[in-house]
């Protein structure tokens, strides 16, 4: 019996050949082999928690695009006053004193959370609305924070020279800001560049506005960790025998270095956009984010600051909302990086 072995096209083909006769029979047996994402992959789907994690971020997004509804099963919007518009005049949600009445700030079959004193706004609706407003423009932003810091680190860690220089002197300016107390400051002027501030400033374009800021104010972190990994992979073998075959820098930073930095983006990545969520919120509360009507649970905090001694059920469904969102998402990133890395185990 011979046990030839051709390895074919990246995979190993096993070809065993029977006892001769008119009846002998071969058995080919193929071992291909795995990619490095699919093997990524595998050790994820063995992260018990990584993947509980994922499922739960996924479903927070599921919840923020199917917020309007979500909210029909109750059959309330985060925008109706009820605990004073005399249509539910025969419901009253609030005392005398304009707390909700029954248990954990009002928490009834028509409204699973309770309500909000002195105005009686439904708690579940603002939360998921909340939710949507947030998780978005989050998603938005991280994005565009992403996409500018690999490209600033990529060019600045491949080319290097005078334009590795001009760039890190670029990026150290814009570090030199104080982030929060700049968003605080910077806010106002930018809608006052646009709107009358004798007008309501829309809702749109206090949204592009934070955009904005906190896009000028957060691709730096992610372009100082790409530059260092590319003038790390920049000197290696492969990217000099690109170099000797006549490829163009576009080709070599595509094919060569980028597939070679996804790891560092996708982990960056998962710590980058609870990040956002928490910067936005911290504007809202300081009243420079969103403000009434608008949803958004940074305006929830801030409401449920001013309610905490009379109604402190108010602040529960949004903290604990926030808070199984935020711890998610980071085990996710530690998950992530150690099944791209399984030698950084925790």
């Amino acid at each position: 019996m011979t046990s030839p072995i051709n390895v074919e096209g990246g995979g190993a083909s096993v070809v065993i050949d029977g006892p001769p006769g008119p009846e002998a029979k071969s058995e080919a047996v193929t071992l291909t082999g795995r990619s490095p994402g699919q093997l990524m992959w595998i050790r994820f789907k063995r992260d018990r928690t990584g993947v509980i994690c994922a499922v739960v971020v996924i479903g927070y997004f599921v919840v923020a695009v199917l917020a309007p509804l979500l909210v029909k099963l109750t059959g309330t919007d985060p925008y109706t006053l009820y605990g004073q518009d005399p249509t539910y005049a025969d419901k009253p949600l609030l005392d005398e004193f304009g707390l909700p009445l029954g248990y954990l700030g009002g928490v009834s079959g028509d409204h699973w959370f309770g309500v909000e004193p002195q105005y009686g706004r439904d708690l579940y609706a603002m939360l998921l609305y909340g939710m949507r407003t947030s998780l978005l423009m989050a998603l938005g932003i991280t994005v565009l924070v992403m996409v500018t810091g690999v490209v600033v680190g990529l060019i600045g860690g491949y080319f290097g020279g005078r334009t590795d220089y001009w760039i890190g002197r670029g990026t150290d300016f814009f570090l030199s800001f104080p982030q929060q107390l700049f968003f605080i400051a910077f806010m106002p002027v930018v809608t006052s560049f646009f709107v009358d501030p004798r007008e309501e400033t829309p809702t749109y374009f206090r949204a592009l506005a934070m955009l904005i800021v906190l896009w000028l104010l957060g691709w730096m972190g992610m372009a100082r960790l790409v530059r260092s990994t590319v003038l790390s992979l920049r000197e290696r073998e492969f990217v000099e025998a690109a170099k000797v075959s006549g490829a163009s820098p576009w080709r070599i930073v595509r094919k060569e270095i980028l597939p070679n930095v996804v790891t560092p983006i996708l982990v960056q990545f998962t710590y980058q956009l609870p990040s956002t969520i928490l910067s936005i919120a911290f504007l809202s509360f300081a009243g420079v984010g969103f403000v009434e009507p608008t949803p958004d649970w940074g305006r929830l905090f801030a409401a449920g600051a001013k309610y905490a001694e009379q109604d402190p059920a108010f602040m529960f469904f949004p903290g604990v909302a926030l808070v199984i969102f935020v711890l998610c998402f980071n085990l996710l990133g530690d998950s992530v990086r150690d099944a791209f890395d399984p030698k950084s185990g925790r």
